[in-house]
């Protein structure tokens, strides 16, 4: 081989690798959306209930890692297990799959309240998530005894 052809062959062997390199590694973003999401009417301000419905629409798996509001400055990811609610670090969303924050089960709590929302207001949340970027949704406030219509496989107590 000359020297041209060993520097056209480096050149080539550059790029095939920065191409192979890239594609490896740029799995796509999960792309998350949001559905039914709702909040019951606060009893008080000392704590509330947020359900939903997180949908993933990639082939890349993802978590639910944490959510913020200017409702509370104390927003929780809990889940239920054996009729006891407890505060776990993330949630999974599986790839094509969804994440399902219902009564009785999974859901985000807002503990400490500024303020108490009626029905009809709406209350701003940004989910956040391990791989994809922050989803803003709004929770429409509901009457104390909405349940969304989606079936549901857990029973339990509501907050």
């Amino acid at each position: 081989m000359n020297a041209r052809t060993t520097r056209t062959f480096a050149a080539a062997l550059s790029l095939t690798a920065a191409l192979a390199i890239s594609g490896c590694s740029g799995k796509a973003e999960p792309k998350m959306t949001v559905s039914g999401a709702f909040m019951p009417q606060p009893v008080n301000d000392k704590m509330a209930g947020g359900f939903l419905v997180i949908k993933n629409g990639s082939g890349t798996a993802d978590k639910l890692t944490g959510a913020t509001s200017s409702l509370s400055d104390d927003l929780q990811i809990h889940e239920t297990k054996d009729q006891k609610m407890q505060q776990v670090q993330s949630m999974d969303v599986p790839a094509n799959g969804e994440l399902r924050l219902e009564r009785g089960g999974s859901h985000i709590m807002f503990m400490g309240l500024k303020s108490t929302p009626k029905i009809g207001d709406k209350v701003t949340v940004e989910l956040r998530f391990e791989k994809a970027g922050p989803v803003k949704v709004e929770l429409d406030v509901k009457d104390r005894t909405y349940n969304a219509q989606a079936p549901s496989t857990a029973s339990g107590h509501a907050h």
